[in-house]
């Protein structure tokens, strides 16, 4: 199985900047798609930002022009720059990869274990 680590969260003031790091600890599988999620208390858990192994990228629309999301897929790494943070940013963010086993066809997807980002107003 593929295992994600987070690391970056923490507590930071509104207007501030913070970068989320994921890092995948085999290179066994073959990684497509990596993204964050993010969960706040009582709400669903949503995507944030997505990005394929070619670059393409997908953001949601609260997070345009203020997040950006990059890959170093030689280290299967992915970030999060997180800019111009606001409270209503605070949650628990997720890193997620979606992969698959080199002799099939079918995907799976992991999760990390979540880093606190938390924004004071």
């Amino acid at each position: 199985q593929v295992q994600l680590v987070e690391s970056g969260g923490g507590l930071v003031q509104a207007g501030g900047s913070l970068r989320l790091s994921c890092t995948t600890s085999t290179s066994n599988f073959i990684i497509n798609s990596m993204g964050w999620y993010r969960q706040a208390p009582g709400e669903q858990r949503e995507m944030v930002a997505t990005i394929t192994s070619g670059g393409d990228t997908d953001y949601a629309d609260s997070v345009k022009g203020r997040f950006t999301i990059s890959r170093d897929n030689a280290k299967n790494t992915v970030y999060l720059q997180m800019n111009s943070l606001k409270p209503e940013d605070t949650a628990v963010y997720y890193c997620s990869a979606r992969h698959r086993d080199p002799t099939s066809w079918i995907y799976y997807t992991s999760w990390g274990q979540g880093t606190q980002v938390t924004v004071a107003s």
